[in-house]
């Protein structure tokens, strides 16, 4: 797997590079948001990208949403400050997947980057369930696509899984915890703002009107609910 690290502080990039090497993975550094971008361009086979958010010129918010926009399926992990919870939100809000907050240990890092992995890597399923209707949408588990009348939306591999989690238990309200674990895996430290955060990005992809969604409903200091056969009344 190949990772993309951007980092400018030279402790931490060579740190988090050595430890990441030693699991098998390849690495590809760069101290600047703009290095980077060049750099996710130029590489084939980009699996995820480890991005720092205090950075010279732009910072690590701005290359987390163009990453996004460009490379919607690729994993990415932000580097945050401990003590500042609204760089974990807003990394969310920019299309982060994950995020670890400084200082951390390696195997934080590797465990957060090896989740994330997983989710990338479609795993083999039956002929007979490879697919799931929820209509008007159908989940490819094989191809890890949502189709909707001929078309994909596009999902970063978080909103994938949540999509995935909620469509296996249409009709059944799942909680937060459980979307959490699920998801972001068992031993997650973090705030539960990050499975709300991935769920408002959802909503704005599939619902006609996401202030009131049809699809992805909210059940009140719990969690959330896929509610199946919903009449189509899109365009």
């Amino acid at each position: 797997m190949k990772v993309l690290l951007l980092e400018d502080e030279k402790s931490i990039r060579d740190f988090v590079r050595i430890n990441l090497k030693r699991e098998g993975y390849e690495v590809v550094e760069a101290t600047t948001g703009e290095e980077a971008l060049e750099l996710a361009d130029s590489q084939q086979n980009l699996e995820i990208a480890i991005l720092d958010v205090m950075l010279p010129g732009i910072d690590g918010f701005e290359v987390c949403g163009l990453l996004r926009k460009k490379y919607p399926r690729l994993g990415i992990i932000m580097l945050t400050a401990k003590s500042q919870e609204l760089d974990k939100v807003m990394g969310l809000e920019f299309g982060a997947d994950d995020y670890v907050s400084k200082p951390f240990s390696p195997a934080e890092l590797l465990a957060r980057v090896k989740a994330l992995h997983r989710r990338l890597t479609p795993i083999e399923a039956p002929v007979e369930k490879n697919e799931i209707d929820i209509h008007p949408f159908t989940l490819l588990l094989d191809e890890r696509k949502l189709i909707k009348k001929d078309q994909e939306i596009v999902l970063t591999p978080k909103e994938f899984a949540i999509i995935k989690l909620l469509a296996e238990n249409a009709n059944k309200a799942i909680s937060r915890d459980e979307i959490l674990t699920a998801v972001w895996g068992q031993f997650f430290v973090g705030d539960l703002k990050i499975v709300d955060v991935n769920i408002r990005r959802i909503r704005q992809k599939i619902e006609y009107d996401p202030a009131h969604p049809a699809f992805l409903e909210t059940v009140w200091g719990y969690g959330y609910l896929w509610r199946k056969d919903v009449t189509d009344e899109g365009n």
